[in-house]
């Protein structure tokens, strides 16, 4: 699939914030360590703070999606119901089931 040259930008874009946001974040959990560090320690430190960070993301990603699912069930029958209250009943087994005398 191709993109366009608008949807290659808006990626660009986003990926570019993307980017920036992690830089803030970034530089703001080094200001709230208090350390000092050389060019190369903080290099370091980025890096180790983007790999830890991919690695929380991940875990709340698969928590969040468990939790999902474990919702998805209740939330089906829910649904189920308010959308049987909602249709007219068609099938014919429960017209079958009644008697003409039943309606009397």
């Amino acid at each position: 699939m191709r993109m366009s040259p608008e949807e290659r930008n808006v990626m660009r874009q986003r990926e570019n914030l993307r980017r920036e946001t992690i830089k803030r974040e970034t530089d703001t959990a080094l200001r709230q360590s208090g350390l000092s560090l050389t060019p190369q320690e903080r290099a370091q430190f980025e890096s180790r703070y983007v790999q830890e960070r991919r690695k929380v993301e991940q875990s709340l990603r698969q928590q969040i999606e468990a939790e999902r699912q474990k919702e998805l069930p209740a939330l089906i029958q829910q649904l189920k119901k308010e959308f049987q209250i909602d249709q007219p009943t068609k099938s014919p087994a429960t017209k079958s089931g009644e008697s003409p005398n039943s309606r009397k």
